[in-house]
């Protein structure tokens, strides 16, 4: 073996810094698994998360759902113009759907944007970045069909003990006030194997819960023509062993058959929580709308579900203020909402999206009708929340730790978690008894209930049950493979994903 010793005349020359990185993510759970592959594709090529300081590459996830996405990118992009004006080396890319609607209008109003490129090939987004500065122009590509499937890419996930798996992209609906079919394209399914190898994957990574994701996702298998492919999916998730729960979203009332209520019920690690989006309570708005059920139809699902499922938690969207809504409509959506008993709840004013049917529709509401009534929604929505958590008093629940804590616990030192049904459980650990790290599951009685979350203050250790796990195992090697000391309970982690949305928000505005 020779060795090469550099001259003491010429120094060595030192390895260049690895360039960093940083994801925001605006939108819904899809758009925050794209930007978990955004940011795998990132570290693959070599950039590490920036912690705290300025970085390097700055990507946008855009969504074209919500209200005011348009606003909220140019804002920030403003916001870092200046900054990047005083960094030369600093790069800005947007991706996700509004850069797939807007293409070319992003670079004309922000040309400080070095790249742009869209839902069908978030693959691009490493070499759009070389190309950008080797040519020191801003990059423009928009693919109109899929080029890889997303989940074939690298991932860098937000969580070590829960991962996002997808099991579909693209929708073959036609609701009138939604955008995604003309930016994410029609559906295409993963084959079953590929999507269970990817659930192993991650159970032998130490994780403990898979969401299965999709636009619409019960309506799994229609490209392969089996009706009954997302039940079979789910039956299959109930074979892994480590995997100990499952969830999904979302899925629409039209496609949603009893087969998979069966396989919710009959499947041990399938969570009792069901996101089943109503949008509208009125027969007359959801044929507007062009969604293929009815109010009786949405209504006959949820008794079968908590007929097999009596515990099951359900959840919902809701649209305020759709064009043509009169006040028989609206109070429609406050007899379903009211007889539906809803956990919790997505709430949105109805606002035109350029490009949607129903953005073109006569009798658009005025604002403050709209708003008065969501007003009378949420506050509706709300005493039910607090109505059905308070029958949670004195129960029973298992808890997975979660890394993130509620804005008072420096002040009541609690925990926090999601029990089975979703539900967001704060927890104190008793005096004396061993504290749980993110991952681990806790078994604790309720307390106290509000109408977003619940409290568990065990009186003694014998109220508080323990279990480690895998994941928790997971949760400390992350933390030291980041240079990090683990700190059970601690939200403050290495990471290069910023979420936008958290999983179970009350309402939105």
């Amino acid at each position: 073996m020779s060795l090469t010793i550099p001259s003491p005349t010429v120094p060595a020359t030192p390895p260049a810094e690895p360039r960093t990185y940083q994801v925001r993510t605006f939108g819904c759970q899809m758009n925050v698994h794209d930007s978990e592959r955004m940011a795998g594709l990132l570290e693959d090529a070599g950039y590490v998360p920036a912690d705290g300081e300025l970085a390097d590459v700055v990507v946008f996830n855009t969504c074209a759902v919500r209200e005011n996405a348009d606003n909220k990118l140019y804002g920030n992009l403003g916001q870092l113009r200046q900054v990047k004006a005083a960094n030369p080396g600093m790069q800005i890319a947007v991706g996700g759907c509004l850069a797939q609607k807007d293409r070319e209008t992003i670079v004309k109003k922000a040309p400080w944007v070095d790249a742009v490129f869209g839902t069908h090939n978030v693959g691009a987004l490493p070499a759009l970045l070389d190309r950008a500065r080797h040519n020191n122009e801003a990059q423009l590509e928009i693919l109109e069909s899929l080029d890889v499937f997303p989940s074939t890419l690298p991932t860098k996930r937000d969580s070590v003990y829960a991962g996002w798996v997808s099991i579909s992209v693209g929708c073959n609906n036609t609701c009138t006030f939604c955008i995604v079919p003309s930016l994410r394209g029609k559906e295409k399914d993963r084959r079953p194997g590929e999507i269970l190898a990817e659930i192993q994957a991650l159970v032998d990574d130490g994780a403990v819960e898979v969401t299965l994701l999709g636009q619409n996702v019960n309506s799994y298998g229609v490209e392969f023509g089996d009706r009954q492919a997302f039940s079979k999916l789910l039956r299959a998730c109930g074979e892994i062993e480590g995997l100990e729960r499952v969830r999904f979203t979302s899925p629409h009332p039209a496609a949603f058959t009893d087969d998979v209520i069966e396989a919710m019920a009959e499947t041990p690690n399938i969570m009792p929580q069901l996101h089943m989006p109503l949008q509208s309570g009125s027969d007359k708005i959801l044929k507007d709308m062009r969604r293929s059920y009815r109010s009786s139809r949405f209504l006959g699902i949820l008794d079968k579900v908590r007929d097999r499922i009596p515990n099951a938690a359900i959840t919902t969207d809701i649209i305020v203020g759709f064009p043509g809504e009169t006040e028989e409509d609206f109070q429609a959506t406050l007899d379903v909402v009211e007889k539906s008993r809803f956990a919790s709840a997505f709430t949105f004013q109805y606002s035109k999206r350029p490009g949607t049917p129903a953005a073109e529709l006569p009798d658009q509401l005025p604002k403050a009708v709209v708003q008065e009534r969501f007003e009378r929604l949420t506050a509706l929505q709300d005493r039910i929340a607090a109505e059905e958590n308070a029958k949670q008093l004195g129960r029973t629940v298992e808890v997975l730790v979660t890394a993130q804590s509620g804005r008072k616990a420096e002040e009541t030192h609690r925990l926090s978690g999601r029990s089975k049904d979703q539900r967001l459980v704060h927890f104190s650990v008793p005096s004396g008894a061993d504290t749980p790290r993110p991952g681990d599951f806790v078994t604790v009685t309720i307390t106290e209930a509000a109408a977003f979350h619940l409290v568990a203050d065990p009186a003694t250790a014998g109220d508080y049950v323990l279990r480690r796990s895998r994941a928790g195992d997971a949760w400390d090697r992350s933390q030291a493979e980041s240079c990090g000391v683990p700190a059970p309970g601690s939200g403050s982690t290495k990471a290069g994903v910023s979420l936008g949305m958290p999983s179970l928000p009350a309402r939105r505005g």
